[in-house]
């Protein structure tokens, strides 16, 4: 599939395994979960580009390499709040956006309750953030919002995604470069992802 990429580290194997674990607690989950998002960071930031820029050492002047442009984190809440400091952690100079969404109970799509941005979203590199990726609805509606706010450079960055989410996005928005820590069997009947990790939003803030 163009544009997808799975991040088939060991750490992040090995990570993603205990996170997958029922029996892993609230605590070590989160943990996990940041550990990942900066690997994944890590991984993906290896592309970024950079430019030549001129500082003064203690000894003397010179040429050193920056990152080009701004790098935004917008999680989509609230699930792609877990991601968000484990990025930050590593890129600490990053910005950060949100995206508010739920699915409306009639016509079952994602419907915008919150979004706002910084003023670098439109020449900055965007990591758009969230765990699941599973119909792909929420993640195309984020897309979306973000090119109407003027993002020219998204990234998608979640754990793991089934194979129904990734085509609607590749349908949708087939630029966006798709990056995840597993690609998984497919959705059972009621949306989740088999054998994915369960909800997380609950895992993350222990609210089930």
């Amino acid at each position: 599939m163009e544009n997808v990429f799975i991040l088939s580290h060991p750490l992040i194997k090995h990570k993603l395994s205990i996170i997958r674990d029922k029996n892993t607690s609230t605590k070590q989950f989160k943990e996990c979960l940041d550990e990942i998002a900066g690997l994944m960071a890590y991984e993906i930031s290896k592309d970024f580009d950079t430019v030549v820029t001129e500082i003064e050492t203690p000894i003397c002047k010179c040429n050193v390499d920056v990152l080009a442009k701004d790098i935004i984190i917008v999680p989509i809440l609230r699930a792609g709040l877990g991601m968000v400091d484990g990025i930050r952690n590593l890129i600490p100079t990053a910005k950060v956006g949100h995206v508010g969404l739920y699915r409306d109970e009639e016509t079952l799509e994602p419907q915008t309750y919150y979004a706002k941005f910084p003023k670098e979203i439109t020449t900055g590199t965007v990591l758009l953030v969230d765990p699941m990726l599973a119909t792909g609805g929420s993640l195309v509606a984020a897309i979306d919002i973000l090119k109407n706010a003027g993002a020219k450079e998204i990234i998608y960055t979640g754990l793991v995604g089934a194979p129904e989410g990734i085509k609607r996005v590749q349908e949708a928005h087939p630029e966006v470069k798709i990056f995840l820590a597993a690609l998984d069997e497919k959705l059972n009947d009621k949306g989740y992802i088999v054998p994915g990790l369960g909800d997380c939003g609950d895992r993350i803030f222990g609210t089930k």
